[in-house]
């Protein structure tokens, strides 16, 4: 009887221990913020039974927390809302390579880590905000033309601590080295509007209110803002119109939201399970349909409103080349005064 207890208890206690050990989970780091991010969690859950586990704070953030927790992080995945952090991520050896021929054959090489390490899975292009009526497209051309004295005291543009704008200069100084890097930014710094403050949304705020006559802003605030809560967010979007710079050179900066697997995932194999399908052409809808961000899945249709800002060229120079130029861009900020 003894000896049958004794079984018993053991039997029960291994139950208890296979199910705890093989509880299907993904533990998500995410920079990114939004409501249809949540939603294609919990749809993977429903058809995958793996729960996903979400910390949110901002990139930075999420890089310091997994640099201390060090092999003891629970963390499988990090998320953040531009290249340049993942970029950090891998030179920090924060990550390790993806596995997966189906995320490489649907992400473009320039939206990916030369060695897989990162992929992007939305792209937002960084573009030319104009009031339609009160500025002629006509006059916009590139990033560069920016700096001309046609537009002194006209730009409305965010932080050099913003990242976007981060990427960008690296972008910029790929393609003019230091030098022609260093004399745009000074050109923009002498054609602020203002100092820069805010986000996005508050440069094409900052337009309608008449601080100033052009933004450098992303695309997917204007079509947030065309479907915001607030009616004045909807009213100052109606109003403005979208350029996409250098169609007659490099072609239009192009940043991505993406996903790296962490160097140290207790959980490795749904991590690679839930990056497929973020890729998927289900989910790149969601992103292009409820975020306003353009699919990195080729196969995927942009909704009308992406397609109602028209087609463009983008820049091809492969993102992960522009890992060299990261550091050196704030440097270039610093000299030039962006504050």
């Amino acid at each position: 009887m003894l000896l049958k207890r004794m079984l018993a208890i053991s039997v029960a206690a291994v139950l208890m221990f296979g199910c705890t050990r093989h509880a299907e989970v993904v533990n998500v780091y995410s920079g990114r913020h939004y409501q249809a991010d949540e939603r294609l969690f919990r749809e993977f859950t429903e058809q995958t039974g793996i729960r996903v586990n979400l910390v949110k704070a901002n990139s930075d953030q999420l890089l310091n927390r997994l640099e201390m927790e060090g092999e003891r992080s629970p963390a499988d995945i990090i998320i953040t809302a531009d290249a340049g952090r993942l970029i950090i991520a891998k030179e920090k050896g924060l990550l390790q390579p993806i596995y997966s021929e189906k995320a490489t054959q649907l992400v473009p090489l320039h939206f990916r880590d030369s060695e897989n390490f990162w992929l992007g899975f939305t792209k937002r292009a960084r573009v030319i905000i104009y009031p339609k009526g009160r500025i002629n497209p006509s006059e916009l051309d590139s990033y560069e033309s920016l700096t001309e004295n046609h537009w002194n005291g006209r730009v409305l543009v965010r932080s050099s601590q913003n990242h976007y704008n981060q990427t960008l200069m690296a972008s910029v100084l790929a393609a003019h080295g230091g030098e022609g890097a260093e004399n745009w930014a000074r050109g923009i710094v002498n054609n602020m509007a203002r100092n820069p403050i805010g986000n996005d949304r508050d440069q094409i705020k900052g337009i309608a209110a008449g601080e100033g006559d052009i933004a450098i802003a992303n695309t997917y605030y204007i079509g947030l803002m065309l479907n915001s809560v607030n009616r004045e967010e909807r009213e100052v979007a109606s109003q403005m119109g979208v350029f996409f710079p250098n169609q007659n050179d490099r072609g239009t900066h192009v940043n991505i939201s993406g996903i790296g697997i962490t160097a140290n995932s207790p959980n490795y194999n749904n991590a690679v399970l839930l990056t497929e399908f973020l890729l998927s052409e289900h989910a790149q809808n969601v992103f292009a349909s409820e975020n306003y961000e353009y699919p990195v899945n080729p196969n995927v249709e942009w909704p009308e409103l992406l397609k109602s800002w028209g087609e463009f060229k983008s820049d091809t120079l492969p993102l992960h080349n522009l890992g060299e130029f990261i550091h050196q861009a704030m440097i270039t900020f610093n000299n030039a005064g962006w504050e």
